[in-house]
This record gives structure tokens, sequence and C-alpha cells, in this order.
């Protein structure tokens, strides 16, 4: 690690205040859509808007969630009105008349509306967060949402949730994820801090260990993201197509850092002897294979043969050599990496997890803030270089970083 000490005090509130007061600067008040309501997401670098019809399920969630949290963090009602903003949208343009929100929108009129198990936890997570900072309306959407996800999404027999339904929750896509099931723990937590009842931190707690701990002994411990309908390892779901959005080939090392900080949270709540040694081991599998020592950063997905101990060739480029898939790099896995490394030093007193954090901020703000105009950049190639001036897509919102800073601010 570089031996220069940083002119910034990672560990004081008022950096964490600053970060988050800069990302908020970036969005606001541009992102309030006056005319249609909710948000408009999509932004270049420089914050000017190349798309104000485009309205994802979540990236609307991203921003209540934003907003409600710097509205406790930077202490300001104008962000709160923005989070309401929000909600008030997800109730009158997303719910759709089945009770499920749908997942695309142009303008207000419904361009996509399958149910995704990942969106609706988004919603859960925007209710949460928006009742956390006191809009006291988001509290029986909330309650409705978690009972929509129990009668469509949720198999009690597996302990997981499904991933994709029909916009008429007839038909049940055969695919299943853990990412879903992941941002649903991250919603159960919020959700049961946010009213304090027992059902949101057990489910968060079943759906960990199902997924740490249960899954993840398929895979020599470590999370794999892709399995068939009896929760068997798909070992070659979207081999063809690495960099799918939603849902790439390989093991994510950001979602090796999103668990560990997930599992540190629930200890605090729930706390079972498995989850430090597993959040521990996640981490440390993370850092060891997926950061370049070369350039900084993350490269994106690694392969099964280097993740785990999986001996059989996949039989085509780099996903069959034991090596690094995508070289990318992604905001949003330096954003929980920096989370969970600053609350392991937190949690165990260690010094390695102290460097982790300082050296996770510190090549961030040298590469993924935006320094001149706010926000972070979305992704970045090998040698750290930006592919175009599109810094918020679709759904990005800057969420993983605003929600790194919070969870760090609380506790740091």
């Amino acid at each position: 690690m570089n031996n220069q000490r940083s002119p910034h005090n990672f560990r004081s509130k008022s950096f964490l205040i600053d970060q988050v007061q800069s990302i908020v600067d970036f969005y606001y008040p541009e992102c309030i859509d006056n005319t249609l309501g909710g948000y408009i997401n999509q932004f270049r670098d420089d914050g000017t808007i190349f798309d104000d019809r485009t309205k994802h399920l979540v990236g609307t969630c991203r921003f209540v969630y934003v907003f409600a949290t710097a509205a406790t963090m930077l202490n300001n009602p104008e962000y709160l009105e923005a989070a309401r903003h929000g909600v008030k949208f997800l109730g009158e343009h997303h719910k759709q008349s089945t009770g499920g929100y749908a997942w695309l929108l142009d303008g207000i009129d419904v361009d996509d509306s399958t149910n995704h198990c990942y969106g609706h936890a988004f919603v859960l997570l925007a209710y949460a967060t928006a009742l956390k900072a006191g809009i006291a309306e988001a509290a029986e959407p909330l309650s409705e949402t978690f009972d929509l996800m129990e009668r469509y999404f949720w198999r009690k027999n597996d302990e997981l949730y499904v991933d994709e339904i029909t916009p008429d929750f007839l038909s049940v896509d055969p695919y299943r994820g853990q990412n879903a099931n992941m941002h649903t723990c991250e919603a159960m937590i919020a959700a049961f801090e946010a009213t304090g009842e027992q059902r949101y931190i057990q489910r968060a707690t079943t759906l960990a260990k199902r997924v740490c701990v249960d899954l993840a002994g398929q895979s020599d411990g470590m999370v794999w993201e892709h399995f068939d309908e009896d929760w068997s390892i798909d070992w070659e779901y979207n081999l063809d197509d690495p960099k799918n959005l939603f849902r790439p080939y390989g093991y994510l090392v950001g979602h090796w850092t999103e668990w560990t900080k997930l599992l540190l949270i629930l200890e605090e709540h729930n706390p079972q002897d498995w989850m430090l040694p597993q959040a521990k081991r996640l981490f440390d599998a993370a850092v060891e294979q997926g950061w370049d020592h070369e350039n900084g950063g993350f490269n994106y997905s690694i392969s099964p043969s280097l993740g785990a101990g999986r001996a059989s060739a996949l039989g085509r480029g780099d996903a069959a050599s034991g090596g690094v898939i995508d070289t990318d790099r992604y905001y949003w896995v330096l954003s929980e990496t920096i989370a969970a490394a600053g609350l392991l030093a937190k949690r165990t007193g260690k010094q390695v997890y102290s460097d982790w954090y300082e050296r996770t901020w510190e090549w961030s703000l040298a590469n993924l803030v935006d320094q001149q105009y706010g926000g972070w950049y979305r992704i970045l190639d090998a040698d750290n270089n930006r592919y175009d001036d599109l810094k918020s897509p679709a759904s990005k919102t800057d969420y993983h970083p605003v929600a790194a800073c919070w969870e760090l601010f609380k506790r740091l």
C-alpha cells in the first residue's frame, strides 16, 4: 500500500457527509420530474440529461433511497420532499392493478410490466428507507409489498425467492438467482430497522444463511450467481453473455463484498456464530482474487476455476483458463468494498481491513469520483479509462456509494 499519507480522513463524519452532498448536488434538483412525476434518471458526466422519458423501477426506488438517506444524514427537509415525490410516483404509476410494480415506464406509460423480484426488493427498500426518514405514508405499502412478495415470489420449501414472474403473476421463469435474494435480504434488514418487526429480520437471516452457507456449499464456500429451478448451480448460464447487465457470467467479487457488508449489519441485529467467519472469508477472497495490483481497482468477474475449486474446464475463452473474465471496473464494486472494509475494520480491529478501507477510498477518489461535476463514474476499462460520458443510465443514481457512506456514518 502507498505509504504517503492521504489528505482525507476517511473515518470522519465530515468526509462522509461531503461525499453524499457531492452526489446529491449532481442530481438534485434536475432529477425531479415536475411534469410527469418521479425522477429523470439519465445524466451525462456534466449533468446534462440525455433521456427524460425512461423511468426504471430500480432507478425510482434508488432515488427514494438516496433522498431519504440524504435527508437524514444531511438534515435537509428538501431532500425528504424529494423522497416523498418518489414514493408517490411508485404508488401511482409503477404499481399495477395486480399489486405488482412495473419494471419499466416510458414516461407514465408501461413499457415492461414483468414482475422482477430484484425490482420488488428495491420497492421494499425504498418504502423502508422512506419510513425510517419520517415519511409515514410509506408504512402501509411497505407491509403490502412484503405480503405481495410472500404470496408470489417466496418459496417456503426452498426458503428463497424466485426471480421473474409474468405481469399476470401466472407463470414463473425457471431461472433462479442469488442477486435478487441478496437485495431482498438488504431490504428486509431496512424494513426491520424501520418497523422493529421480527418477521423482517428473521427473513433476512434465513436468506443470508441459505445463500452464504447452504448454496455456497456447492461452490467451496463462495457465492455463485446462477441456479437451476431446484437451486443446483448452473455453471453455464450466460457463458455467451458475460457482460449481461443484470445477470453476468462468473463469480462477482463485488457481490462477495456486498454480502460481507450485509452479514456484518445482520450480525448486529441477530448475531449468529457463522456470520463473521463467512463475512471475512468472502471479503478476503474478493480482495485476493479481484484486486488489480498493477492498475488498481477490482476486476468485475472471475471464472469458476479461479473462484472455487471446480476442476472441469468449460471449454471456451477466459472462462476455462481459471482467470479473470471481465476486467471492467464498476463503481458499485468499489462502493460495496469500501463499506465492507470499514465495517470489518470496526468489527475486528484488524489493520489489514483498515488498510483496505483506505486503499479503496483513495483509488475511488482518484478514478471513480468526478471531482469536477460530482457523482461517480459508472464503469472504467482495465486502464481506468471511461468508455463514454454516460454517468447515470437507467437505474444507477449512485445509490451504492450513498449507502456505503450512510452505513459507515452510523458506525465510524
